[in-house]
């Protein structure tokens, strides 16, 4: 079930200098209520995908990327939604890319699952590893079923 879909802002360090403040898409989904919940339980039913944003021309905001700061941005999601940062998966999701004078070149769609170290309420040493199947496969018909 989606619990959330939109921008997802996150507040940056050193006070009024808000450094390292950015956006994301953030899709934010909880499994354990689905319609499977009676037949399948899940150890991690929180799955939490984030995406880059362009940048806004004309505030500037979201130059940061979300794989420079996903450790920030995988706190401020537990805390923000009071998740068990222990039960939910974070996937970055970057979409299929076109380039080229005709559009000719192409970098596919790439899902990546971030493995942290949870210190307290801090997520700490992210570790990117290319999501596998089933996985894959449930976060694919979940984007597809809420685009």
């Amino acid at each position: 079930m989606k619990i959330y879909d939109g921008v997802f802002h996150w507040d940056g360090y050193g006070g009024k200098f808000n450094l390292v403040s950015g956006r994301c898409r953030l899709r934010l989904f909880d499994l354990s209520k689905g319609d499977d919940t009676e037949t399948v339980a899940f150890l991690k039913p929180m799955i939490a995908v984030v995406s880059d944003l362009p940048a806004d021309p004309l505030t500037g905001s979201g130059k940061m990327s979300v794989r420079s700061c996903i450790s920030h941005v995988a706190t401020t999601i537990a805390k923000r939604f009071k998740i068990d940062p222990h039960r939910m998966v974070v996937v970055e999701h970057y979409p299929r890319k076109t380039y080229g004078t005709a559009s000719e070149k192409v970098i596919s769609e790439k899902f990546d699952r971030v493995e942290l170290k949870w210190h307290g309420d801090k997520a700490l040493f992210p570790n990117w590893h290319t999501l596998e199947p089933p996985l894959l496969d449930t976060v694919r018909a979940l984007i597809l079923e809420n685009p």
